[in-house]
């Protein structure tokens, strides 16, 4: 058996930090390859495969290897309370932006504009997996695949495509734009293969955004409540489709 701490060394500075056990059990789940994953404590990490993920505990049995707390605690700049880690293979960029660009879709593709702020990203990424959204795109610097994104993702980076482009290769679709300015989203059906975009934190739109989309929109918000979290702007949003897509 490959020792897991020299696999580690090796495959570090290539590959996907998974970090925690929820974070292994949806890249698991959604068919991350996982060439090497560790815990301080097997038992307990099976205990609570069995209780929290049963569909993926014989392959969770079969990837983790114990090692010693220190050991683990040396491998991760953060340690989780789960005290569970690994690497994952990147999904092929290539098939990411084959699926971005794929038509007909059947569920939007949510792109933040020039963000800023990891752990949003991270966490409109889970929220466009549990949307079953086609894709997430970042425009800027900020990088997607970043560990503390991928963390606040609690790995649904691997159920769907998660990729960094220039505005000028967003995929196709029409861009409905959330924007304070906008039509209200209430009056608007969201079509599946919409590209839903949301500006940074900051700064909202860019103007290169702006100019692409095909329609401004604003979330219903009570007079003198300045924004919502990105986030939540995002959640809103796809909650929006997903009713107006059923009638």
């Amino acid at each position: 058996m490959t020792d897991p701490v020299s696999a580690w060394h090796r495959l570090a500075d290539s590959a996907v930090l998974l970090d925690g056990f929820h974070a292994l059990k949806h890249a698991v789940r959604f068919g991350a390859e996982v060439p090497v994953a560790v815990t301080a404590d097997r038992e307990a990490t099976l205990a609570l495969a069995d209780e929290l993920a049963p569909d993926v505990r014989d392959r969770l049995a079969a990837l983790l290897t114990e090692v010693p707390q220190p050991t683990y605690r040396s491998l991760v700049a953060r340690p989780h309370p789960t005290a569970v880690a690994a690497l994952a293979v990147r999904p092929s960029r290539a098939a990411n932006l084959g699926r971005l660009a794929h038509t007909p879709r059947t569920a939007p593709v949510v792109v933040l504009d020039n963000p800023r702020n990891l752990g949003n990203a991270g966490a409109v990424i889970r929220l466009a997996a549990g949307f079953g959204a086609t894709g997430v795109v970042t425009t800027g610097t900020l990088d997607p695949w970043h560990p503390t994104v991928v963390r606040g993702g609690a790995g649904l980076h691997f159920a769907t495509a998660v990729e960094r482009l220039d505005v000028e290769e967003l995929p196709p679709g029409p861009v409905f734009a959330l924007d304070p300015e906008g039509d209200d989203i209430r009056g608007t059906k969201l079509p599946d293969d919409a590209v839903l975009a949301f500006g940074s934190e900051r700064s909202g739109l860019s103007g290169a955004l702006r100019a692409r989309a095909d329609h401004l929109l604003r979330l219903p918000m009570r007079p003198q409540v300045s924004s919502y979290n990105l986030a939540t702007s995002v959640a809103m949003t796809l909650y929006h489709w997903s009713v107006t897509a059923a009638f």
